[in-house]
């Protein structure tokens, strides 16, 4: 449950880590030189003075991060600032005691800058890994996550549920720098989970990946409402938005350099899931315009869409992921750039000003 109080907008970058081949050269880059690269850019984006890095949980070959907290144990070494947050942990497969305290740790190692972003995942492989049922998918969650809220407010737990042992005045160790761990769901698109964000008390991180932002505002609603009538404040009911992005001096040039790789990605993303579908140019020029959430343009064209988000949604952090579909290093690097020197300061300033 978020306890610190959100100073301003944050902006920051996340990572899945997926390896995939370059669509130009035909090329993968080794898992080992992937790791290397997730390093450089939270390295990169503490010293652009982004706000958070996120790294993301995936159990297959084509991904290079199983474990978020591992990561970003590393990542906490060579930083000072830059929260640290997963993106997202599958908590309907993890074991809610280790996932909190490998966070816990992080929080230690990091001096206060864990957080957990919980989700139930968009792939499920990690269900036969860890003996668990895809019967279970929504049930599973829902404990786990019943637990994990119970950890971060007690060092002493008694707790029985259906799919793990009991625990029994459990000491739950090591305990948090932070009174708590900032702990966010996502949501990806279903009522349900936007009004279980809202009675629990926790954040709300919405998987903006494309379309209308407005079909996204129900959403932000159901999740407001649920959580007023729980009898949670307001100002803990936060809100934030990831999604896909890419940037270059003009929209233009933007869109011609991300095609490939943004094609590329929904290409073996969809492959894995049994579908072969390839993108068009013309269904991208329809899927980046500028009524939609694609935020891939000029800064202006990104800063744009994201202010128009928070007209709807009230939110106060933006995540971006600049990495998919097997987009060379030296890219990420410049929408590293662009995304601290240009898009978050006219961000900032345009949202302080309106209030």
């Amino acid at each position: 449950m978020p306890t610190k109080e959100t100073n301003g907008f944050e902006v920051g970058i996340y990572t899945l880590a997926d390896i995939g081949p370059d669509p130009l050269t035909g090329k993968s880059i080794s898992t080992k030189q992937r790791m290397d690269e997730i390093m450089d850019a939270a390295k990169l984006a503490e010293e652009a003075g982004l706000d958070i890095f996120g790294v993301g949980e995936h159990h297959r070959l084509d991904y290079a991060v199983s474990s978020p907290a591992v990561v970003l144990s590393a990542i906490a070494q060579a930083t000072k600032h830059i929260k640290l947050t997963s993106a997202t942990s599958v908590l309907s497969t993890l074991d809610p005691v280790r996932l909190y305290e490998d966070f816990a740790t992080l929080d230690l190692i990091s001096d206060g800058r864990a957080e957990i972003l919980a989700g139930r995942g968009a792939f499920i492989e990690s269900f036969p890994l860890f003996g668990y049922s895809t019967n279970d998918y929504n049930e599973l969650f829902s404990e786990h996550m019943d637990l994990l809220l119970k950890l971060n407010e007690n060092e002493i737990v008694s707790w029985n549920g259906k799919f793990r042992s009991p625990l029994n005045n459990a000491e739950i160790s090591p305990r948090p720098v932070q009174q708590q761990l900032p702990i966010w769901i996502g949501v990806g698109g279903t009522p349900e989970s936007a009004a279980r964000a809202g009675r629990l008390g926790v954040g709300m991180a919405l998987a903006i990946l494309g379309g209308d932002p407005m079909r996204f505002k129900p959403l932000v609603d159901i999740y407001r409402r649920a959580g007023l009538q729980a009898g949670h404040s307001p100002d803990k009911l936060n809100i934030g938005v990831t999604g896909h992005v890419y940037l270059a001096e003009t929209t233009e040039e933007a869109k011609d350099e991300f095609y490939p790789y943004y094609s590329n990605y929904w290409n073996y993303v969809n492959r894995q899931r049994g579908m072969g579908t390839k993108m068009s140019r013309d269904d991208f020029e329809q899927i980046a315009s500028p009524e939609t959430a694609l935020f891939v343009g000029s800064p202006e064209q990104v800063v744009e869409k994201i202010l128009r988000q928070h007209e709807l949604y009230g939110h106060t952090r933006f995540l971006a992921q600049i990495d998919i579909g097997g987009i060379p290093f030296d890219k990420v690097v410049r929408n590293i750039e662009l995304l601290s020197t240009n898009v978050a300061p006219m961000v900032k300033k345009a949202i302080g000003q309106n209030r």
